[in-house]
């Protein structure tokens, strides 16, 4: 609609319209160069060496093929990491810290690892503001994937909307309860993918 609109615009200026073609011109090139991206995406998650995990990430809330994707792309093998904590880590969401003596003091994120990863996590952490449900494309995107999987994923929706829902209720910051929900749902990434790694691992084995 907002195409048409564009294009049934009139000018009675040349110099008006020679402007106006030309950032029209420069959408059309932004335009084509998503949709290229996006095919390139689309073919890395879905037909590569990683596309499981990619897929199985797709499961949680917030968590479509482009962030599934990027997720994959910046973390590589997720079992290199021995726990979750390790992961919060190097995506820079484990909260600063302030010893002197017996005291100890926690801060703000540290924002010192992959700001990337935590600009994806930020993102799809967001989802979690609203009531656990699987249905339309979370439960298309769930299909195919195994019980553990699909259970893991519900298990987040659980906890961590009640998670934002109790941070907020305490007088939390929206920002502040996203960042914290971010830190968990990796988490849940962090199990979901090392569960298909394992999968992986035991099929190619066989």
């Amino acid at each position: 609609m907002y195409r048409r609109w564009l294009d049934g615009l009139k000018w009675t200026d040349r110099r008006e319209e020679v402007v106006y073609q030309e950032y029209l011109h420069h959408l059309d090139e932004i335009e084509g160069r998503l949709k290229r991206l996006e095919a390139a995406i689309h073919l890395e998650a879905t037909e590569s060496e990683r596309a499981p995990v990619i897929q199985a990430l797709q499961t949680l809330k917030g968590v479509a093929e482009v962030i599934a994707t990027s997720l994959v792309a910046e973390v590589g093998e997720f079992r290199r990491f021995r726990n979750p904590k390790q992961l919060m880590a190097y995506a820079g969401l484990v909260p600063s810290e302030y010893s002197s003596g017996v005291s100890r003091k926690q801060g703000r994120i540290t924002k010192s690892g992959n700001a990337h990863l935590r600009r994806v996590l930020g993102e799809a952490a967001w989802c979690y503001r609203y009531k656990p449900a699987i249905k339309g494309k979370i439960r298309k995107r769930q299909e195919g994937q195994s019980p553990k999987v699909q259970d893991i994923a519900w298990r987040a929706q659980d906890r961590l909307h009640r998670k934002y829902v109790k941070m907020i209720l305490r007088g939390k910051h929206h920002n502040v309860a996203v960042t914290s929900v971010a830190r968990e749902l990796l988490g849940f990434i962090w199990a979901i993918a090392c569960e298909v790694e394992r999968q992986m691992e035991t099929s190619t084995a066989v």
